[in-house]
């Protein structure tokens, strides 16, 4: 189980991190918005997938509360990115999320009961944190359009709550 975990986490990190742009600067807006909508994409895809197959009552609760916020987000930025006739820009970050995002449910899927909802928490926190350590480091500064850099800042504090309540989820398993 642990091995599962950890090699979510690892993968997203490495998924996340700048080393998909070292060739450039960091991410253009283009880039950042189709990373910013394969994210959140991926925690709705998990967030269903988890509604589905859970028994338990908080894990169901969180499930539909990722499913809201992330489709809330990804409406916000589509919103933004029509306003702003920018294109998300599919890239090797976007193209692995939704690629990671997908083999995470794969693994998930032949996990039942307590096992699948500590799988899902345990993936949630580690999501979380990932998301909002590159939110700092290298979306949000790289965003060159201010409404896209205030979108990015303005969905953070969910990110961070998010976080939080898997963690709280995460602390009742054990």
């Amino acid at each position: 189980m642990k091995n599962i975990i950890s090699f979510m986490a690892a993968s997203l990190l490495a998924m996340l991190s700048t080393a998909s742009f070292a060739q450039s600067a960091g991410p253009n807006d283009a880039q950042i918005a189709a990373i910013v909508v394969a994210a959140n994409s991926v925690d709705i895809d998990a967030g269903k997938q988890a509604k589905a197959k859970t028994k338990n009552k908080e894990v169901k609760e969180f499930a539909q509360l990722m499913i809201t916020d992330h489709t809330g987000v990804n409406k916000q930025a589509v919103a933004l990115v029509k306003k702003l006739k920018v294109t998300p820009e599919e890239n090797d970050t976007s193209k692995s999320l939704k690629q990671g995002g997908a083999d995470t449910m794969a693994k998930l899927d032949g996990l039942k009961g307590k096992e699948f909802d500590k799988a899902y928490v345990d993936n949630e926190v580690s999501y979380h944190q990932t998301v909002i350590d590159a939110l700092d480091k290298t979306l949000i500064p790289n965003a060159k359009n201010e409404e896209l850099k205030a979108l990015l800042v303005k969905v953070r504090p969910a990110f961070v709550a998010h976080l939080e309540h898997a963690k709280q989820l995460q602390a009742s398993f054990k």
